[in-house]
């Protein structure tokens, strides 16, 4: 009888937790057991793992008992990442590799029936889950992956990667001492990677594209400069959309950890793309999306549309078209920046701190207020369009402006406007003052720490308090205006906030009251 353990790691959101590989070889009929809540696409890896062997002109043990163990037993594990070391426990185990230069290793990594390597989801997150337990640890694990999937974690600084192209290329690095290495497919199929420098592209989008709106504009440069969200209405064709593509543009450059945790959201979910490495993503999802695919969910768990806009931006077209489950679910997300997924057996967490940008009409057909098409919609029919978005959920959002349409010659003839450089210039100094001043954005102010930094001159808030009552505000309301009004001030420059700062946050709250709501 022989025993041999091989590290993995399973995916539980973000947390890469690891996994032990046991194989045990007996004496018995011959057969092939694979236990520890193992998923059916983990059940599988027996027959892909049979024929990679035997395909890479090594023995299978086929006339023995194997018992493959993924601990711990009450873990979900999923998707081909264990393909490879469950070979190579099996190797181990018959004596053909040594199983104990496999110490300090980790493996994952799906095999083709010819014994390739080929690409796993959340490669990132598991380096990350890597780097952080070496900071608990004495000795640092080395990581060997899938071509694609090597690149991916080698962006995580000081990760020890290397990248192997066939099951061949793994084992001559792992026999004994006294056996003769066989020949690897390819010289060039074993690497180590280091961590990569990688310049993030420009964003293609620029807001010079658009032509007038200026109100529209210095909405968006508020919400940059304080991460506020915003909600945009106007006709067809008022450029909400041309707008929501170019606001990424605005926000400040990502930070190595952001842009790592970005990108391992991206990687559980199989979207990671190298070559946007550093951008801010932009999510838009179709109105037709689910509550599921908007928040994340499913068994097991995957992250929806909002983590994968996480330190980035969800844009959401014709936010009444949405489902009311599905927007309803984005209220606690909007306010803590993650999202608590809770399933019978586990509950995972995901990253969800997202910018909301958002664009809807006036109406169904879109033409209410428009200065030469005439509307066709009744009272009621604008009433039951405007009301499928919740008072609660309206609250949260910082910014109202409404789009109007532009005449043609205006579109025609108007010179284009500031570049999306230039208006970033001013983002990122208005975030440099607020992170000196309390080390977050204005708009994650709350509770005493806005009363301590908002610095509101006392005519200030008179206003906003006559303001407030006036038109029935909640506290909540009042809140995000006092902060609207800090990130004005910001921008501006100012130590404190004015009344006039005030003025300015105040005509950006609840724009649907203008149109009947």
């Amino acid at each position: 009888m022989s025993l041999s353990l091989v590290r993995s790691r399973a995916l539980l959101g973000l947390d890469a937790r690891p996994v032990q590989v046991e194989v045990h070889l007996a004496n018995g009929l011959p057969s092939f057991t694979l236990v520890g809540l193992a998923d059916t696409e983990v059940k599988e890896a027996r027959e892909r793992v049979r024929s990679a062997i035997a395909n890479a002109g090594l023995e299978f043990p086929s006339n023995k008992r194997i018992t493959v163990n993924l601990a711990p037993a009450d873990l979900p594990k999923d998707s081909g990442r264990f393909d490879l070391p469950i070979a190579l426990g099996i190797l181990a185990a018959s004596g053909q590799i040594s199983a104990a230069r496999l110490a300090d290793w980790e493996f994952a990594g799906e095999l083709s029936l010819g014994g390739e390597l080929r690409p796993v989801r959340g490669a990132l997150a598991m380096s990350l889950a890597l780097h952080r337990a070496a900071g608990h640890e004495a000795t640092t694990a080395r990581l060997v992956l899938p071509p694609g999937s090597a690149e991916e974690a080698a962006l995580v600084p000081q990760a020890q990667v290397y990248r192997a192209n066939h099951l061949l290329d793994v084992i001559a690095r792992f026999l004994p001492e006294s056996t003769a290495a066989p020949e690897p497919p390819d010289d060039r199929g074993w690497a180590r990677l280091s961590a990569q420098a990688i310049t993030p592209t420009a964003h293609p989008a620029d807001l010079a594209d658009v032509k007038g709106q200026a109100a529209a504009r210095r909405t968006l440069e508020i919400a940059a400069a304080g991460g506020h969200s915003l909600l945009m209405l106007g006709p067809p064709g008022s450029g909400k959309s041309m707008l929501a593509h170019r606001f990424a543009g605005l926000l400040p450059p990502m930070s190595t950890l952001e842009a790592l945790e970005s990108a391992a959201v991206a990687s559980l979910a199989g979207r990671f793309d190298l070559q946007r490495w550093g951008q801010r993503p932009t999510c838009a999802p179709h109105h037709s999306a689910s509550a599921v695919a908007l928040v994340g969910g499913g068994s097991p768990p995957r992250p929806g549309e909002i983590s994968l806009a996480h330190h980035g931006v969800l844009f959401l077209d014709e936010l009444p078209e949405f489902p009311r489950a599905a927007l309803e679910a984005l209220r606690e997300p909007l306010e803590s920046g993650h999202i608590r997924i809770s399933r019978a057996a586990m509950q995972t967490e995901f990253p969800a701190r997202f910018q909301l940008v958002a664009a809807m009409n006036p109406c169904p057909c879109g033409f209410l207020g428009h200065p030469t098409q005439a509307c066709r919609c009744t009272p009621d029919q604008v009433a039951r369009y405007q009301g499928k978005l919740s008072g609660p959920l309206l609250d949260r959002i910082d910014l109202h402006v409404e789009v109007p349409a532009l005449p043609t010659e205006h579109l025609l003839t108007h010179s284009m406007g500031e570049a999306s450089a230039v208006v970033r210039e001013r983002v990122v100094a208005a975030r440099d003052r607020s992170q000196a001043r309390q080390g977050m954005a204005n708009q994650s102010l709350a509770g005493r720490m806005l009363d301590q930094h908002a610095l509101a001159e006392p005519t200030a808030l008179k206003f906003l308090h006559t303001t407030a009552a006036r038109l029935g505000w909640s506290a909540r309301s009042t809140h995000r205006a006092l902060r609207v009004a800090r990130t004005i001030a910001d921008l501006a420059g100012a130590q404190g906030v004015s009344a006039s700062h005030v003025a300015e946050a105040v005509q950006y709250r609840r724009v649907l009251k203008k149109t009947g709501a």
